[in-house]
C-alpha cells in the first residue's frame, strides 16, 4: 500500500522543495527498493517453472535485474549529489548533474517499454497461476510508480533549478 500523500498538500508538486524531495524519497526511492526484489523472485519463478509455455517471458528477471541495478546507481546519485545540492538552494553547475539525471530517465523509459513488452502489456496469459498474475500485478504497479516518479521529478522538481 503507498504511503499518503502530506497532509500540507493533496499534490506532492504544490510541495516546497524540500518536502518534495523528502516525498520522493519516501514515496518512491523506497518503494522501489522494496518492489525490485519481490519482482526479480517472481519472475525468475515465472520464467523457470514456465519455460516451455510460449507466451513465458523469457528474459524478464535479466531486464529486472539491469533495471534494479540502474536504479540503484541513479538513486544513490540523487541521493548522495543531486538533493543535497537541491537543499541547499542550488548551485551554479547543477544544470549537469539535472539534465544526466533527466537522460538517465529517458534511458528507464526504453526499459519500461521493454518490460510492458516481456509482459504483453502486463496480462498473463489465460489460465496463468497465481505467482504469474501476481508478477504481472506487481510489475504493472511498479511500471505506474516509476512513470511517476520520473514525471514528478522532471516535471515538478527539475525545472525549479533550470534556466
Amino acid at each position: 500500500m503507498n504511503p499518503p500523500l502530506p497532509s500540507t498538500a493533496t499534490r506532492p508538486e504544490a510541495l516546497e522543495t524540500t518536502s518534495l524531495i523528502d516525498h520522493i524519497l519516501e514515496r518512491y526511492h523506497e518503494t522501489h527498493r522494496a518492489q525490485l526484489p519481490v519482482l526479480i523472485a517472481l519472475a525468475e519463478r515465472v520464467e523457470r517453472v514456465h519455460a516451455a509455455h510460449p507466451q513465458a517471458p523469457e528474459g524478464l528477471t535479466e531486464l529486472l535485474m539491469e533495471i534494479a541495478a540502474d536504479l540503484e546507481q541513479h538513486q544513490q546519485k540523487e541521493e548522495q549529489i543531486l538533493f543535497p545540492m537541491m537543499r541547499l538552494g542550488g548551485t551554479p553547475v547543477i544544470g549537469l548533474p539535472l539534465r544526466r539525471m533527466m537522460v538517465e530517465h529517458d534511458e528507464m523509459e526504453v526499459r519500461l517499454l521493454a518490460l510492458k513488452g516481456l509482459t504483453e502489456d502486463f496480462t498473463p496469459p489465460s489460465g496463468a497461476c497465481g505467482t504469474w498474475r501476481r508478477l504481472y500485478e506487481e510489475a504493472l504497479i511498479f511500471h505506474q510508480d516509476l512513470t511517476e516518479h520520473m514525471r514528478l521529478e522532471n516535471d515538478a522538481l527539475f525545472p525549479r533549478y533550470l534556466d
